[in-house]
């Protein structure tokens, strides 16, 4: 799974470089942010804006990690577009993840 990490004030900012998040790569995904948050990493900005299409275990492993920050800290979902915001609208996961459209939006946000 391709993927980058940069910090942007007080968020780590992971940005997935694949247009697809299916069961190929759900398991990865979860253990890398998994180790982030081992580390000490509690402020994260997933950007989603590269990510054309989204199957449900790539949800699932987004949801167990949003478990894992629990109350400690922040998951915020930036730049999901087409059908990667319609799979988040139709779970009503939209209702659960703090989504924006974009990183800079998602910073600003919590900053605010």
């Amino acid at each position: 799974m391709q993927f980058s990490t940069h910090t942007q004030g007080e968020f780590t900012v992971v940005a997935i470089g694949e247009a697809r998040m299916d069961a190929s790569v759900a398991p990865e995904l979860k253990h890398s942010i998994a180790q982030l948050l081992a580390d000490g990493v509690t402020r994260i900005v997933l950007d989603l804006s590269q990510v054309t299409f989204m199957d449900s275990s790539s949800l699932g492993a987004l949801v167990s990690l949003l478990k894992m920050v629990g109350n400690r800290g922040d998951l915020i979902v930036a730049g999901a577009k087409g059908i990667v915001a319609d799979l988040f609208k139709l779970t009503r996961m939209d209702r659960v993840f703090r989504m924006t459209e974009s990183v800079d939006a998602a910073t600003c946000a919590v900053a605010a």
